[in-house]
């Protein structure tokens, strides 16, 4: 029996794998972000860029020079963080991130562990495929997020994406990556605040909630007059 049958799921739905490293993460659980942008607040930008605030390589888009900068803090099994990245973020991109007016840098912020597993499915895939396999998740969350079954959901994305079931259960088994990947989502809450997702930093302004392309034009455009 495969490990993501034996090891990875048990009825009641949590990776039993990552049992040991998934109790600091419990408090997150539910926080699904709100529909539309809470109240803005600033935050400390030293802490928010801080190597600290990223264990694993960033993954970030466009410029580094760019003259915006957003972080967004997500999960991969949050609904809203799938509605953002599907009816705005190809907005965000065309417009603003391939343009070089915005430097778009993503972390992960797992609820609970089979959001952490499939972070770590994203991570494992080589570099230059790391969005991709995020937008995939994204696209087919209801298939694995919600079924009696993530592990299996997982897989069939995993292997749409070129991964073996073989390069699936190594990764899934390394203990060090899951820890990494949870450590991301423990800063962000202890350091920056971030209780929720989406929670995005525009120019180290906060913004809870899942954004629309109005919501991003309303706060990109003023930054970049002048520019």
């Amino acid at each position: 029996m495969s490990l993501s049958r034996r090891r990875f799921l048990e009825g009641t739905g949590q990776v039993a794998l990552f049992l040991a490293v998934a109790g600091p993460m419990a408090r997150f659980a539910g926080l699904d972000g709100l529909i539309g942008p809470a109240a803005a607040q600033s935050t400390d930008e030293a802490k928010l860029m801080a190597p600290a605030a990223s264990p694993l390589p960033a993954k970030e888009l466009g410029s580094p020079t760019a003259p915006v900068t957003i972080v967004e803090y997500a999960s991969l099994t949050c609904s809203h963080c799938a509605t953002f990245h599907s009816a705005s973020f190809p907005a965000l991109k065309a417009k603003y991130i391939d343009t070089g007016k915005v430097r778009f840098i993503f972390r992960e912020f797992p609820f609970d562990p089979v959001s952490t597993a499939a972070f770590m499915l994203a991570r494992c895939m080589p570099e230059d495929k790391y969005f991709a396999m995020v937008s995939s998740l994204f696209g087919t969350q209801k298939s694995w997020a919600f079924s009696s079954n993530p592990a299996q959901g997982l897989l069939t994305v995993a292997k749409q994406a070129g991964m073996s079931e073989a390069d699936f259960e190594k990764c899934l088994s390394d203990k060090e990556l899951a820890e990494k990947v949870q450590a991301s989502a423990q800063y962000g809450n202890k350091e920056l605040g971030v209780n929720s997702t989406p929670t995005f930093f525009i120019n180290g302004k906060k913004l809870s909630g899942a954004l629309t392309p109005e919501d991003l034009d309303k706060e990109i455009a003023p930054l970049l007059q002048g520019k």
